[in-house]
């Protein structure tokens, strides 16, 4: 009997121990954390704006060999070279498809990329990681981390949302139980970042602002893979120069699509697409060493918009090489180039030909701290084993944010995740099949109740919660909607089918919250 004594004590003591650790590991980060801003445009001003982009690039080590070319790392069959001869295999895992996916060099920097508005009377800063995403407790850091001197009232961290940088989630390590996350690296991300800031800070110089958009042109650079096709659609851009000696300090551009043209076999550090955006922006276009379309100087950030349901730039679809009579379709550099060109190509052409200049403008700004319920079983064990190092204030509640602000004829939506085109824009259905018997809940769009010409929709802004899919679409269970024999991808990366009703409700409050200043 002692034995079954021992035994039984040993388990007791193992589950207290278990729950213990679960407890610690979702712990709230940042205890009694909140946002809530509201500040109103004291008129219009003379602006001053800055910007800034240091390098958050993770230095890659150990470099190996894909013998089986499946794009994992395989013990055993793989080979590796241990440069700096520690006898282990230091590994930065690339964040956005599979498990075990270690880079084996860099093709070019990832940054942190960052624009300073200031009207005398508000400061905000908008900050551009190339990242898979970044955590709400990650930008809190950040926040910490800029000087007080600095002077900012509001600090957006987004997340470009490229799938070929390094895991700064955590989901992407060498097994699905191990968090892909260097400490060192996230440690160095926050600083950049922070630094970023505090550089476009010390750039601020008397600016003018040109506003413009193309609505459509760049609407065959991407297909939605869920059903209904509903996207995103538009660049938005602000071209930012210097009021005394007409030079661009800067560009604002806003596109919705995941930056994974480049697909899951690439095994090099890359933003992607959006690093030939910036290119093309800020340098020209060129076709080979001929300057074909030319740039407009200063340093441009690209943010990323609704890319839910999902937009992407598939290996199915075919894109046309500028400045040839080619087209590519499989996934590799020169169509991540050819989709960056386009976008460059289609913003410069829109900045000359149609842009509104503001020479005074105004900011206003509401933001505020909302709870999110973790309803999602698989988010809820991947906080619990420390694979996802976020934070709970409560039983299975999670802090986010959202924010509405705008300058001049334009108003800016931030979301903290990666929101379903359909909420924004409108097209929201109740399809049959679906595991909801319900009419559409989030409505009306977003975009609808947005005040301004230019509406900048910010997504995976100040966080990364994962898909915020309509309630009346939600679709795990059998019979799938539109006829599929099978469940859509999307509802195993979200938080649940709360998070989108939660998120719209949220969102038309603020905004008519921000309408009444």
């Amino acid at each position: 009997m002692k034995w079954i004594k021992r035994t039984g004590i040993a388990l007791i003591v193992l589950l207290l121990v278990m729950a213990a650790y679960m407890r610690y590991m979702s712990r709230d980060r940042h205890p009694g954390y909140k946002v809530d801003l509201s500040i109103p445009a004291a008129g219009a001003q003379s602006i001053r704006a800055g910007f800034a982009a240091l390098p958050i690039t993770p230095e890659v080590v150990d470099t190996w060999v894909d013998v089986n070319n499946n794009a994992e790392f395989d013990e055993g069959v793989d080979t590796w070279e241990d440069v700096n001869g520690n006898g282990k295999f230091d590994a930065v895992w690339i964040a956005g498809f599979q498990n075990r996916k270690p880079a084996a060099g860099v093709h070019d920097d990832v940054w942190a990329r960052t624009m300073v508005l200031d009207d005398g009377n508000t400061r905000i800063a908008v900050v551009a990681l190339d990242a898979i995403g970044f955590m709400h407790d990650d930008v809190v850091d950040v926040r910490d981390l800029i000087p007080e001197s600095a002077g900012v009232d509001y600090a957006v961290i987004c997340s470009t949302h490229t799938h070929e940088g390094p895991d700064l989630l955590g989901m992407w390590g060498g097994s699905i139980f191990k968090s892909g996350v260097d400490p060192k690296h996230m440690e160095y991300v926050k600083k950049q970042a922070a630094k970023s800031v505090a550089e476009a800070v010390e750039a601020l110089r008397p600016a003018i602002l040109k506003f413009a958009r193309d609505p459509d042109g760049a609407d065959d650079l991407l297909i939605d893979t869920r059903k209904p096709e509903v996207f995103d659609s538009g660049l938005r851009l602000i071209q930012v120069v210097d009021a005394e000696n007409g030079e661009t300090l800067g560009t604002l551009a806003a596109w919705a699509d995941h930056p994974e043209t480049l697909w899951s076999d690439n095994l090099l550090i890359t933003s992607d697409f959006p690093h030939y955006v910036r290119e093309g922006i800020e340098k020209g276009v060129y076709k080979d060493d001929s300057l074909k379309v030319k740039g407009v100087g200063g340093i441009c950030v690209y943010i990323n918009g609704a890319v839910g349901g999902l937009m992407t730039t598939h290996p199915r679809l075919a894109l046309h090489i500028p400045f040839t009579t080619d087209s590519v379709k499989e996934p590799n550099y020169i169509k991540a180039r050819a989709q960056g060109d386009r976008l460059a190509m289609l913003a410069l052409d829109a900045l000359r030909q149609s842009a509104d200049t503001v020479k005074k403008a105004g900011i206003s700004l509401r933001a505020k701290t909302i709870e999110l319920p973790v309803g999602n079983p698989l988010f809820r064990l991947a906080t619990f084993l420390g694979v996802l190092d976020r934070g709970m204030t409560g039983w299975m509640k999670s802090r986010t944010e959202i924010s509405v602000f705008s300058i001049g004829p334009a108003s800016f939506v931030t979301v903290p995740g990666e929101i379903y085109p359909e909420i924004i824009n409108g097209g929201v259905e109740s399809p049959e099949g679906r595991d909801y018997k319900i009419k559409p809940v989030e409505v009306p769009s977003i975009r609808q109740q947005m005040g301004g010409e230019y509406k900048f929709v910010i997504g995976l802004a100040n966080d990364e919660i994962g898909y915020i899919i309509p309630k009346s679409q939600w679709d795990e269970k059998a019979p799938f909607t539109y006829g599929r024999d099978h469940a859509p991808y999307g509802e195993e990366n979200s938080l649940g089918p709360e998070t989108a009703p939660i998120l719209h409700s949220e969102l038309s409050g603020l905004i008519r919250e921000y309408n009444a200043f």
